[in-house]
């Protein structure tokens, strides 16, 4: 898993590394932020263990029928552990990154 969150790490989508630019090294609300990060058996696009937020960026493909569902598992699983999960579209970070981190900066501060 390791390995794999890894090689995610160099092939990063372009709204991850828009994304990371504002949430790496605490930038938005102190809050530290990991990329590709192994949480049993997924990998979390991004990650906050202060806050237990998981962000999600999701292109086309997750509004394919069994893809939808694979994530709506995926989400399931991971609200059991007490996580909170914020799905964001590439486009809203690529287009709109004031109001993706807007949402984060709210789901992420209701825990710290």
């Amino acid at each position: 898993m390791i390995e794999r969150s890894r090689d995610l790490r160099l092939k990063s989508t372009d709204a991850e590394q828009v994304l990371w630019k504002h949430l790496r090294n605490r930038r938005l609300g102190g809050l530290k932020f990991r990329r590709q990060h192994p949480i049993g058996n997924f990998i979390a696009d991004f990650f906050c263990g202060e806050a237990r937020l998981v962000i999600e960026l999701d292109g086309a493909v997750h509004q394919e029928k069994t893809q939808a569902r694979r994530d709506a598992l995926r989400d399931y699983i991971m609200r059991e552990n007490n996580l909170k999960v914020l799905r964001l579209s590439n486009d809203e970070v690529l287009l709109n990154i004031e109001n993706a981190l807007q949402k984060i900066a709210c789901y992420g501060n209701d825990n710290v």
